[in-house]
């Protein structure tokens, strides 16, 4: 059989001078191909159901009415069929507690920062804010029929005040037309300016959510130059201290490479500073313009790092491969924290020693997932 290798340079010895750079530059291609390992494959648990179904469509038709923004299409979230499709998409009509989810992104869909894991569009000077958007906001919430509602924002770096009034005007709206909606907020760090924080956390949401994305050592190269790790815990103590009825939220990305005594650290300084819930998922590459996954972390890591979550004291832990900040944060919220069915607290000992069998658990995985590949 003729390798590519021969039959390239027996091209070469009969091609005209013309042809030569061409077959030079494919021979240099396959070179590089050659060169370059192959890529691991996603783990199967990575793997997430279509988004389809009635709730589904309906949600979406009005979306595109209103001329909304969700960033769970921005963000192109694996859960959006779930979370949209409320009980029916979990596949029980009769599960009351699965409750329906959207997550809207207002400000416009462009953001001023530029983080390293978001897949969200940026530039310096996006479009004016649309005056009129909370009130069509509250429209098409009250339209959907939610029980619970996200709310999240682009960071407007551009606007004096960050778009805090903004916020607290589309959090007015919504409680004015559905009286019985809760909303979760997932905010902006208004640049650390206490006083923005305030005028949100004043507003009549029902938790105020900001996330920490990752651990301290890793946000420079994580998060825009503008979002601090200290900054960040700051924003979620200010927010608790002007309404201590609040639940306040964060959410960690794992799969950056992180260790376990920095993440670890990460959940001791959420409650240092008085955060209720905390959510873990797996960072997944948007487009090759991102930062790369650097290890797969596995479901029963996972599970222990909700173990030791929860042996630190938090209200309710969310925790696994396609986990995000606000996946199926209705549900989650009404089950185990307005009804007060807090989680039995694990022994923090067991948990701390469980995370160094979780981290060989994962790095063994990561291993066979490349063997494999």
């Amino acid at each position: 059989m003729i390798t590519m290798r021969r039959l390239l340079s027996s091209c070469a010895t009969r091609a005209a001078p013309a042809t030569q750079p061409r077959l030079a530059a494919l021979r240099e291609t396959l070179k590089k191909e050659a060169a370059t390992p192959a890529k691991a494959r996603k783990p199967a648990w990575l793997k997430a159901p279509a988004a389809a179904g009635a709730n589904y469509e309906r949600l979406r038709s009005t979306v595109r009415k209103q001329k909304l923004a969700t960033v769970c299409e921005e963000a192109r979230c694996p859960n959006i069929g779930e979370c949209w499709g409320g009980r029916a998409a979990a596949g029980d009509e009769s599960n009351e507690e699965h409750t329906a989810t959207a997550t809207i992104m207002i400000m416009g869909d462009t953001c001023t920062r530029g983080c390293r894991f978001c897949s969200v569009k940026t530039s310096r000077r996006p479009d004016a804010l649309d005056p009129e958007e909370p009130s069509r906001t509250a429209d098409a919430v009250n339209q959907w029929g939610l029980d619970y509602v996200v709310v999240t924002s682009v960071d407007r770096d551009d606007v004096h005040d960050h778009g805090s009034s903004h916020i607290s005007e589309t959090v007015r709206q919504l409680k004015a037309k559905t009286p019985h909606l809760l909303v979760e907020v997932l905010t902006p760090d208004f640049g650390g300016v206490v006083e923005r924080v305030n005028e949100v956390a004043l507003s009549g949401l029902d938790v105020f959510a900001h996330n920490v994305e990752t651990v301290e050592r890793l946000t420079p190269r994580v998060r825009d130059r503008r979002a601090g790790y200290q900054q960040t815990m700051n924003v979620l103590q200010a927010a608790k201290a002007a309404n201590p009825a609040l639940v306040t939220k964060s959410s960690i990305m794992l799969g950056l490479g992180e260790t376990d005594d920095e993440i670890l650290q990460t959940l001791r300084d959420l409650r240092a500073h008085g955060v209720d819930v905390v959510t873990f998922g797996q960072y997944l590459q948007p487009t090759k313009r991102h930062l790369k996954v650097v290890d797969y972390v596995t479901p029963e890591a996972f599970d222990r790092w909700r173990d030791a979550a929860q042996a630190l004291g938090f209200l309710y832990v969310a925790s696994g491969p396609l986990v995000r900040s606000s996946y199926r944060a209705g549900e989650l919220f009404v089950k185990n924290v307005l009804r007060g069915r807090k989680p039995k607290k694990a022994d923090v000992g067991a948990a701390a020693e469980s995370l160094a069998a979780a981290a060989a658990a994962s790095t063994a995985a990561a291993a066979a997932a490349t063997a494999a590949a």
